[in-house]
């Protein structure tokens, strides 16, 4: 696919789709072959403001796959193999930094992974030292840059930097493990991060993540975390996501 587009953007909770509209902007979908999957990855091709980008639902269309059960190995190779060059991870996380707020949208700069069985690489260990990436800096500083200069152009919160702990889930944490990703420096927690930011370095892809706030993480609230209240604040926050999208598009296909 010589012409094909070299943004791809991966969606993650409640942002199954590119559009809120089923089809507003929707070109095609191809289905990609991988060695990963007996089943091919289904990728849309979409048009954002006539900017055309892949799009893929992490989770499925109907949040079908946990994050511990999402191919992350074949979405991957499969963006890989498409042409994608740059890959933006959409990210639903909670706030363990008790200045950081629900609705917010954070850029991460660093992650801890705390997963476990996980398919986490490509590489067989044949390869030797070859085998071994830097992963110093988990997200590409170009790509958040860019969404942290649009963002402030859009008047839209957001936090410039944060460690975002990656657990295995599905379930959500105890308090004592929120005390104890505090303790060890982390400011949000997710499911999803890795092993995906460490395949795409592998592969040699661009990858920043835009993180939506959707709750404060257990036992930094009054209230057990409700999965109403964060489906609210998914359907308010993920339009801001939309807007940071759409403006940083073109500065990223440049």
């Amino acid at each position: 696919m010589g012409d094909s587009p070299s943004i791809a953007i991966i969606g993650g909770s409640g942002f199954y789709r590119l559009h809120e509209a089923e089809t507003q902007g929707q070109q095609d979908f191809i289905e990609q072959d991988t060695p990963y999957s007996n089943t091919p990855v289904n990728i849309s091709i979409e048009s954002v403001n006539g900017q055309t980008v892949f799009f893929l639902a992490r989770h499925g269309e109907q949040h079908s796959l946990p994050p511990h059960r999402v191919n992350y190995r074949a979405n991957l190779w499969a963006l890989k193999q498409a042409g994608a060059q740059k890959i933006i991870a959409i990210n639903s996380v909670g706030a363990i930094n008790t200045q950081l707020k629900p609705g917010q949208i954070a850029i991460p700069d660093q992650l801890i992974d705390y997963t476990w069985g996980r398919e986490h690489s490509f590489f067989d260990g044949l390869d030797s030292l070859n085998d071994h990436i830097d992963f110093t800096h988990p997200f590409s500083e170009s790509l958040r840059q860019i969404f942290i200069q649009q963002a402030k152009a859009l008047a839209i919160p957001l936090a410039e930097n944060a460690c975002v702990a990656c657990t295995q889930g599905p379930r959500l944490e105890t308090a004592a493990e929120i005390r104890k990703l505090d303790k060890d420096g982390c400011d949000l927690v997710g499911m999803t991060l890795m092993p995906e930011a460490a395949l795409a370095r592998e592969l040699q892809l661009d990858y920043a993540s835009i993180a939506l706030i959707v709750n404060l993480a257990a036992g930094l609230s009054e209230t057990l975390i409700s999965i109403d209240e964060i489906r609210k604040i998914l359907s308010v926050g993920l339009a801001d996501v939309r807007k940071l999208l759409s403006a940083s598009l073109p500065a990223l296909i440049e």
